[in-house]
């Protein structure tokens, strides 16, 4: 069974014209990097055999896949449909099951007080409304479950880029300034918004995602043709005659942040967010 529902989401929304599909390019690329914060939302999760999961905002089914390789009955949502093909056909050649839906984090198709885990790797963070996907989040977690997911910590050569690029959209198409988004990476703002359904979260840091290209340049390009984000916002830049100064802007902080006088290299930091009932 699929139903089809309204997108979950990787990135904020840039501007309200920019309509992100996250099946274009090849976000394949980007999920194989973040395999390490995927290990780490896993062992947060104490999965047990037998137990049951839902990986939201799947992707190309990282976690799910994970999850289904620990013995958990597992359900995997993402509105892409093109990327829940790639994840359905990686857990077929693994013998795995899994259950791919069309879905949104705030709007779960699962049923109530149903899941030992509810997990997300870089996903349920960019809902547009963070407090109707927590309350979804809960809504479907068992008594004695636990949501974990992943949350990128402001800074760093790829999160600067990432928040100019968004900046630059929004100038481009004429719209307001966006309000700051939700700190899913922060503790207190995490206590606060889940203390609100009875539930105590604990967060961990790390520093394992590494980006690299032999250059800044290399990096910047391959993100153009691959990620869609990327794809969306250059095709704005290119509508609007804007592509090569953006392009130069964008370049110059990738410059800045670099760590390696040879290449590219960025590590970006994230936390591992755990919320359990009280």
């Amino acid at each position: 069974m699929t139903e089809t529902t309204t997108t979950v989401g990787r990135a904020p929304a840039t501007s309200p014209r920019m309509s992100m599909d996250w099946g274009r390019g090849e976000y394949e690329r980007t999920a194989a990097l973040l395999i390490p914060a995927a290990d780490a939302v896993i062992r947060a999760a104490e999965l047990r055999p037998g137990g049951s999961a839902v990986d939201v905002g799947c992707g190309t089914g990282t976690v799910a896949l994970l999850a289904a390789r620990a013995g958990a009955h597992v359900t995997a949502v993402d509105p892409a449909e093109r990327l829940l093909a790639v994840a359905r056909s990686a857990a077929d050649s693994e013998g795995l099951t899994v259950r791919f839906l069309a879905g949104d984090a705030a709007s779960l198709p699962v049923p109530d007080l149903s899941l030992d885990a509810v997990l997300s790797n870089f996903a349920v963070i960019f809902t547009p409304d963070p407090a109707a996907a927590i309350a979804e989040m809960v809504r479907v977690l068992a008594p004695r479950g636990r949501i974990v997911f992943s949350a990128w910590i402001p800074g760093g050569a790829v999160g600067n880029l990432n928040c100019t690029a968004a900046a630059l959209v929004r100038t481009a198409v004429g719209a307001p300034e966006s309000p700051p988004p939700f700190a899913w990476h922060d503790e207190a703002a995490l206590a606060a918004a889940f203390a609100v359904h009875q539930l105590t979260v604990t967060v961990e840091e790390h520093d394992d995602i590494v980006f690299t290209a032999a250059s800044p340049a290399a990096y910047l390009d391959a993100e153009r043709t691959s990620h869609p984000m990327a794809i969306a916002g250059f095709e704005i830049f290119e509508r609007t005659g804007q592509a090569d100064t953006a392009r130069e802007q964008l370049l110059r902080i990738l410059e800045h942040d670099n760590e390696d006088t040879t290449a590219f290299r960025a590590t970006s930091r994230y936390v591992v967010a755990t919320a359990t009932r009280n």
